[in-house]
Formats: C-alpha cells, structure tokens, sequence
C-alpha cells in the first residue's frame, strides 16, 4: 500500500519523528557503524521503505540510492541483497531510474546476475527489466547478459526459470539470442567418443 503525506501526518502525530528525520536517522546509521549486522539490517530497512513513492523525494534528498549502489560492490553477499532490492523498488520511477543510469547502475546491476543468492538474482533481473530504455538496452540485452538468462531460464527455481524467460521473450532480440544459443551449445558441447 501505498502512504499519502497527510497519512503519514496522522500516522506521525504533531510530535513524533518525521519520515525524513527516521530515514535521515538509518542513513547517519548506516554510515557510522561498524558492525556488520545493523549495516545489513538497516540497509534491509532503507530497501522497505523505496518501495513507495511517498518516500522518493526523501530518498533523493538522503542520496539513499548512491548508498544503494555502494552496497551493490560490497564484499557482503546479503549487503548485496538488500541493496538490489532497493534499487528494484525504487528503479521504476523514472527520475530514479536516471540516478541509477547516470550514475553506472546497469552495470553493477548486470555484475549480480552472477551472486549466490537467488533473490539477489530474481531483484537484479527485474531491476533490469525496469531499466530498459533505448540508452541502456543495447547494454542490457547484449550477448553476455542474453548468455546468462538462457542459463537462468532452465533453473530448477520457478521464480528464476519464469523470470528469465520473460527477459528473453519480451525484451531480447531473436538473432542475439540464436547466438547466445550456439555459444552455450560449443561450451557445453562434449565431443563423442569414436572407437576405432
């Protein structure tokens, strides 16, 4: 569901701490500790909260998506979870779909198709479906990315399988796919044994 401004006032009461003020708060958080689990719990948090619009102008004046796009090249897998998941939720607006674009997102995106963790890849994957446009598509569906949803198409996950397919099916070009096709066939071709 989505917030309203005067829902959140209401919500918030004439002396209870703002929208701005918590996030500002998990922000300066975020940015000053050092233990391992608050980062993960509160970039978690900052995730939630970039799903609704209300939270966008807040999130802009924050530069919560730069933090989003540090964590994607953090070391921390689940870092890297929360992170993308952020993006995923804020990346359809398109003045953050811009930020993300301007500021080398695609690529970091592109770059966690490859992390362990399944929701990382089912968040990277949307991300991208979200961040097509004619600057960024030419990047997005190239070979290697086409490469890696063929692979991710035949995953035993339903989620990742159907997702996968989607990208293929709705935004990548038959020609590059038939390639990617023929590259897979050559890298996992085994040749047959002939006895003589």
């Amino acid at each position: 569901m989505f917030s309203s401004k005067s829902y959140l006032e209401r919500k918030t009461g004439p002396y209870g701490v703002g929208r701005l003020s918590y996030l500002q708060s998990l922000v300066n958080e975020y940015q000053n500790t050092d233990d391992d689990d608050a980062k993960t719990q509160i970039i978690g948090n900052l995730a939630n909260f970039a799903y609704d619009p209300i939270n966008y102008e807040y999130m802009k004046a924050l530069n919560v998506l730069d933090l989003f796009l540090d964590g994607l090249e953090d070391p921390d897998d689940k870092i890297v979870e929360f992170a993308i998941s952020g993006i995923c939720n804020a990346c359809n607006y398109p003045v953050n779909k811009k930020h993300i674009i301007d500021n080398g997102g695609v690529k970091m995106v592109i770059n966690c198709l490859s992390r362990p963790s399944e929701d990382t890849v089912l968040s990277a994957i949307t991300s991208l479906i979200y961040l097509i446009c004619p600057e960024t598509k030419t990047e997005i569906v190239s070979l290697p990315v086409v490469e890696c949803m063929l692979r991710l198409s035949k995953a035993k996950n339903p989620k990742l399988k159907n997702l996968a397919t989607i990208f293929i099916e709705d935004h990548c070009d038959p020609s590059v796919v038939v390639e990617a096709q023929k590259i897979q066939q050559r890298h996992f071709h085994i040749p047959s044994t002939v006895s003589s």
